[in-house]
């Protein structure tokens, strides 16, 4: 937008369109029920947009798809019959399969051949770019629960493990406007399937809402779990600088060791610690990331439990959460130990200064008394210094008696040096005295 067309506001900040419309950058989808959705999420590691855009561009008429449309890292393309969406995050990428089901679809007997047809084929979501982190079918239809044998029927099509669900949302009459079951299981297709029943007079927003909601909670989950591995790994490498750590200090305690070697070891320690902590604190960081978008995603499911089964919010915190509480402990104790490794190194560097301020203390005094020695020994030097030049001036006096003894000037050459000396003697030390003034005025 111009300055031109901005006539009552200053002109613009460079960075204020692009962050304002970082709202609309990833929209949820909009659909009509019944509707079948695949899903997969692939970590991106070493990927390009380049690598995901050449495998965008096999889907039927996009085959000049330009990566400048990917840029913002979403992007909605349109085929005969359902809807691809691309996004591309930090860490993984999301495909998400839209396609629309037959009016009469039920959640009976069709469900289980509805799902083996994948709308791109089964081919184009084998040769996704990356390592696949979660895949969903989730089948949406526009019908309620009012059968008998509605969760026998819903089992049918999840397959085998223990069902949870719940209500969903609230409508304006104060009901409940979707129904969710799942088992939270991987079928031997690779997929999980949750099923979504949702009233005939749900919206597309709402459709789209509802979807996304559901994909992300399982994706950030999964993501939030990876780093559960990297803490069960630095549980016992984490022990085991802990116990070198009570060895150092008890060392450093009774004074078995020296310094030197004491703080070459602290040393080591710190900087292994050091390098643990850089290689895993963005792990850390970002589970602790996903697992808060994971409880947002549960709460705004506004969940209402259905009778006999387990809300997957309960279903997955319980679950979850000793996950999370293993991952944050072991994040806590990494930082903890980091800290006392400090503490002991801190320790360790003032019993080095004060040893170093105890030697320094020996070697001034030390010096001190050497300066006090050099002192007198300058004054014994001086002393003699007078007493040397003096010797030489009387014996210059002297000779100079006796060249004019032999010039015939009547004078007894050593009465001339014996009277001269006490002359000589106090001239010499009054020019000492002054070059000493001399020199502490400088």
């Amino acid at each position: 937008m111009s300055d031109k067309s901005l006539p009552y506001l200053p002109a613009d900040d460079s960075q204020r369109m692009a962050l304002h419309n970082e709202i609309h950058t990833r929209p949820s989808a909009t659909f009509k029920l019944p509707s079948l959705i695949v899903y997969v999420a692939v970590l991106n590691a070493g990927l390009s947009m380049s690598d995901e855009c050449k495998h965008l561009q096999l889907l039927p008429g996009h085959q000049e798809l330009d990566i400048e449309k990917m840029k913002g890292n979403f992007l909605q393309l349109q085929c005969q019959g359902y809807k691809v969406i691309w996004e591309r995050h930090t860490e993984f990428t999301r495909y998400t399969i839209v396609q629309a089901l037959p009016s009469h679809a039920g959640w009976g007997s069709q469900l289980p051949e509805l799902s083996s047809h994948v709308a791109t084929g089964n081919d184009w979501l084998s040769r996704i770019p990356g390592k696949t982190i979660t895949a969903i079918h989730l089948a949406m239809l526009n019908e309620g629960m009012d059968d008998d044998d509605a969760f026998f029927k819903a089992k049918q099509w999840l397959g085998e493990g223990t069902v949870i669900g719940s209500k969903m949302g609230r409508t304006a009459d104060n009901h409940s406007h979707s129904h969710l079951m799942t088992n939270l299981r991987i079928g031997s297709d690779g997929f999980e399937r949750m099923l979504v029943l949702a009233s005939p007079q749900t919206s597309e927003n709402r459709s789209g809402r509802i979807a996304q909601r559901l994909l992300e909670l399982e994706t950030y989950r999964i993501m939030s779990l990876l780093s559960l591995p990297v803490a069960k790994q630095l549980g016992a490498k984490l022990a085991q600088t802990e116990v070198q750590l009570v060895e150092i200090t008890k060392r450093l305690e009774k004074k078995i060791d020296s310094d030197e070697v004491l703080l070459n070891d602290l040393a080591g320690l710190a900087a292994e610690v050091e390098s643990i902590t850089a290689e895993n604190s963005y792990r850390f960081s970002a589970a602790r990331a996903y697992d808060g978008i994971v409880r947002e995603r549960i709460s705004e499911m506004r969940e209402q439990p259905l009778s006999g089964i387990q809300t997957v919010g309960e279903f997955m915190q319980r679950r979850l959460a000793p996950a999370m509480a293993t991952v944050n402990a072991t994040s806590e104790r990494l930082a903890a130990l980091a800290q006392r490794l400090s503490r002991a190194s801190a320790l360790l560097r003032t019993r080095v200064d004060i040893a170093t301020e105890a030697h320094n203390q020996e070697l001034l005094e030390k010096l001190t008394k050497g300066q006090a020695l050099q002192l007198r020994l300058q004054s014994t030097v001086e002393g003699l210094s007078i007493a040397a030049i003096s010797y030489y001036v009387v014996s210059l006096i002297l000779y100079l008696g006796k060249a004019m003894e032999g010039a015939g000037v009547n004078i007894n050459p050593e009465m001339l040096a014996g009277f001269s000396t006490p002359v000589v003697l106090f001239v010499s030390w009054k020019l000492i005295q002054r070059i000493h003034r001399k020199l502490k005025d400088l």
